[in-house]
């Protein structure tokens, strides 16, 4: 066997062992959506006969119990019902499926629990019931303010219905994220900042700032719109970056902004390498036992989904990542944070030494990507403009 230049013999060797486990949070992924987004990559079907509600809800809780001896005894932190679009389904369905987790799963009692929502009059009418149901924090999948570049990313909505829905949410929740993205189809630097301004005219708790990619397996990537180039993009980032920070949001991770204490805590939980059940068609889980950490993935079809759940074995891929790939994955998800993560969580969320990733950490430094400072290591301000080419460098050899 050769070593990679960068990669020392015998990691692959080291036997997964924790002292304790990771903290635990729960995914639940609803499939369905009103109609697919050209930009979206993610595993959501167009409603056309429409929801199978009632079914897809008995299947979800079916899904919990026959995953209930993988996470046995273990408290869940948060939830995050995402999507799709789960604020499609009725808030009496919410409230079945989070009354199950609670029957099931000791669900700590301060546990954040998000929906994902989409502006339009309907759904925005569901909100005082997703709070009763016990959804303690909306996120709004706004993307723009702008009729027009609304309409360019073939959103159901317009800029009235995300004013409306912002307005309705406030209503009834005190934690709130606004989605949105720059970079979009014949957009301006003042146009990303305008929408920006509009957001923080509401003065949201949290808000995800994301720039437009084309994905493969999309509309956008097989028929590419014109996009701004490399140089405005950058300065809407720069643009969006001083207006929250005048405005006091903390920007934590690459497209994360909160005010003090209103970080979404799941997400944190992801970025940090924390567990993860996901339950629903399509849903992933990342869930760590004490001598090995294994991944797992739903069968995606919602039909496939739903016949396999009735036959028990909802689960349709699973493997045990290997210590190579462990450290990557584990670097991939921190070096997101702005301030990076603390020496000790490499080993607490791995069972790893640091020292397997010295040669690493040296040639990051070398480059000038990435900072270590006494325990703290954090990628430099060159490091967060070029993450991709920082985790290059802690790329296991055989990818």
């Amino acid at each position: 066997m050769v070593a990679h230049p960068l990669h020392p013999i015998g990691l692959k060797a080291q036997a997964v062992k924790f002292r304790a486990l990771p903290p635990l949070s729960l995914y639940i992924h609803v499939p369905w959506c009103v109609r697919k987004c050209p930009y979206c990559d993610f595993n959501s079907h167009e409603a056309r006969s429409g929801l199978l509600e009632q079914e897809y809800v008995a299947a979800l809780i079916r899904d919990l119990e026959l995953a209930l001896p993988q996470i046995w005894g273990r408290k869940v932190y948060t939830v995050f019902i995402g999507g799709g679009t789960p604020s499609l389904l009725s808030a009496q369905a919410i409230e079945g499926v989070l009354a199950a987790v609670r029957m099931l799963l000791p669900l700590d009692v301060n546990a954040e629990i998000t929906l994902e929502a989409n502006p339009g009059t309907v759904e925005a009418e569901r909100f005082a019931g997703y709070r009763n149901a016990g959804v303690n924090r909306l996120s709004l999948g706004i993307q723009s303010f702008s009729d027009a570049h609304l309409k360019a990313l073939g959103r159901i909505h317009d800029a009235a219905e995300a004013r409306r829905a912002v307005e309705i949410a406030q209503q009834h929740f005190d934690n709130i994220n606004l989605d949105l993205m720059y970079g979009l189809p014949q957009q301006t630097v003042e146009d990303a900042a305008r929408d920006v301004v509009t957001a923080l005219g509401y003065a949201p708790q949290h808000l995800s700032c994301y720039h437009l990619t084309l994905e493969p397996n999309t509309l956008f990537h097989r028929h590419p719109p014109a996009l701004p180039d490399e140089d405005a993009s950058g300065e809407m980032q720069q643009r969006i970056e001083q207006l929250l920070a005048a405005h006091g949001y903390r920007h934590y991770e690459t497209s994360a902004f909160a005010k003090p204490e209103k970080q979404s805590r799941h997400n944190l939980n992801y970025w940090q390498f924390g567990d993860y059940l996901g339950i629903g068609a399509g849903a992933h889980s990342k869930l760590s036992f004490p001598d090995k950490v294994v991944r797992q993935a739903r069968h995606k079809q919602p039909q496939a989904y739903l016949d396999a759940v009735a036959q028990g074995l909802p689960v349709q891929a699973e493997h045990e990542i290997g210590g190579d790939d462990l450290a990557f994955e584990f670097m991939m998800n921190a070096l997101r944070l702005t301030e990076g993560f603390d020496e000790a969580l490499f080993a607490e969320r791995t069972s790893l030494s640091l020292l397997v990733l010295r040669r690493e950490l040296d040639e990051a430094g070398r480059r000038g990507l990435l900072l270590r400072d006494r325990s703290r290591i954090a990628p430099t301000e060159l490091g967060k403009s070029f993450l991709n080419d920082l985790l290059q460098v802690f790329l296991p050899p055989e990818h």
